[in-house]
């Protein structure tokens, strides 16, 4: 294969993806835009219906953006002052926010080789004032659910999902999401899912408490005239919604696209750097296909001066924000976390990145640990 310094790897490539569904988007649009209805409609009450049965999960809600989803879902839980909520230091900020944002304080438990919560790690945590558990799916890699939710069980701890990255991901055959008494999923554009914006998506397979989280998204109305309590509006668009409903179609399409192209990385670099294979049980839906290496930062500097778009996540640990500074914690406290937080580069992968262009980022990793 002819290779050429010409070739430029973005991270992702939107106009690209979106061609494939163009005319169903337009139609979409004009649907909504002609319907009148843009708030509550008929398309996000399609969405909720078609993306619950995605899942499997008795009840689903349209929110405006993920971290909506974690914040209303605990203060529906009952998650407040006095409370700790236990999730992983190394992930995007929401899961840890949401909870200062309930009035409860966020605590950390470590990770494992998966780059998700270690369950020992934990049950180590847990003290008299902890009340629920939120356990993230990084990356789209299902976290080992069964041994959390038997830690949850034994100490009568509730758990909320964190499923931003990984819609579709499974463990043992069940989807994550369909594990803890709720799961809040991230439906923004760098998302499997995604919409032209923020949106979000929550799911119980709980009655009341799917008609409590009803009532929080829309100010605490339980019809239009009568407000039960005081709550924020976090409705999803009836435009996303409809956007979503076209998506959705593809989902399984485009998941088994970005499955094919983690698996390739992964069988071109295993040996150069340490790649993200799946585990026993586990269906990964590679929502961001990161590496390690030690060294990470002359990598990514190499690559970027070949024209491939590789980038960090996640350079801060939560527990080393200022924001998490009155938490009490030292850069030590996690050491899986911290050393995943100085090896940790994502490639471009997305659904359409061509084998000529996958090639080229392989080849110039190979380049790279050559010279």
């Amino acid at each position: 294969m002819s290779i050429t310094t010409e070739i430029k790897v973005p991270y992702t490539n939107f106009p690209q993806l979106i061609a494939q569904v163009r005319p169903e988007l337009h139609e979409a649009f004009d649907a909504v835009i002609t319907s009148g209805r843009y708030i509550l409609g008929p398309h996000l009450a399609q969405f909720e219906k078609e993306v619950s049965e995605f899942i499997g999960v008795g009840h689903a809600l349209g929110f405006s953006n993920g971290t909506a989803a974690l914040h209303v879902a605990l203060q529906q839980m009952k998650i407040g002052a006095g409370d700790e909520v236990i999730t992983a230091p190394n992930s995007f900020l929401a899961s840890a926010s949401s909870v200062a944002l309930a009035g409860a304080e966020p605590r950390f438990a470590d990770v494992g080789d998966d780059m998700n919560m270690d369950p020992a790690a934990l049950e180590a945590a847990i003290t008299p004032r902890t009340r629920a558990i939120i356990p993230v799916h990084l990356t789209g890699r299902p976290a080992r659910m069964p041994e959390i939710m038997a830690i949850a069980r034994k100490h009568n701890l509730l758990v909320l999902e964190d499923c931003a990255q990984a819609i579709g991901a499974r463990r043992d055959g069940r989807m994550v999401g369909t594990w803890g008494e709720a799961s809040a999923f991230s439906l923004h554009p760098l998302k499997n899912l995604f919409t032209f914006g923020d949106s979000g998506l929550l799911v119980t397979n709980d009655p009341e408490l799917h008609r409590r989280l009803w009532m929080a998204r829309s100010h605490g109305m339980s019809t239009r005239d009568v407000c039960d309590f005081w709550s924020d509006n976090n409705r999803m668009d009836e435009l996303h919604a409809a956007f979503l409903l076209v998506h959705l179609k593809k989902l399984k399409q485009w998941t088994e696209e970005r499955r094919s192209l983690a698996l390739r990385y992964n069988d071109a670099l295993r040996g150069l750097v340490k790649v993200p294979d799946e585990g026993a049980g586990e269906y990964h839906v590679y929502q961001t296909y990161m590496i390690r290496t030690d060294r990470r930062d002359q990598l990514q500097d190499f690559l970027r001066g070949k024209g491939i778009e590789a980038l960090t996540h996640y350079r801060i640990p939560i527990h080393m924000q200022p924001a998490a500074r009155s938490l009490g914690y030292k850069p030590d406290d996690f050491p899986a976390a911290k050393k995943l937080s100085e090896t940790i580069l994502s490639l471009p992968l997305y659904p359409g990145l061509t084998e000529e262009k996958q090639e080229y980022v392989q080849s110039s990793i190979r380049d790279f640990f050559r010279a």
